[in-house]
């Protein structure tokens, strides 16, 4: 139980983060679903939070297709990458695009 919460307190902390910067996000049971309604279509990433094994198992951020996003205490770094992803669906690959 604790794993998923400490999970679900990072991807809240996160998630206010975007929220303060007008994107629209939601905890789901997925992980934090990020929306930029700024463009049209709206593009949407899911993100997750997991022990990243090749850092030594320390947690970081991860797109539901397995890219590592940041390490989970670095919520701004975070924010910058989920905000270009959201921004600029035609340059990156998998989930954004939608």
């Amino acid at each position: 139980m604790k794993d998923r919460t400490t999970q679900t307190n990072r991807l809240a902390a996160l998630g206010a983060h975007l929220s303060a910067r007008g994107y629209e996000v939601d905890l789901i049971e997925q992980g934090l679903r990020v929306i930029n309604t700024q463009v049209t279509p709206n593009t949407t990433v899911t993100i997750t939070c997991r022990a990243r094994p090749e850092d030594g198992g320390r947690r970081w951020f991860f797109t539901t297709s397995g890219d590592p996003v940041a390490e989970a205490g670095r919520v701004i770094d975070a924010g910058v990458d989920i905000m270009s992803r959201l921004a600029d669906r035609d340059h990156h690959s998998g989930e954004a695009a939608q």
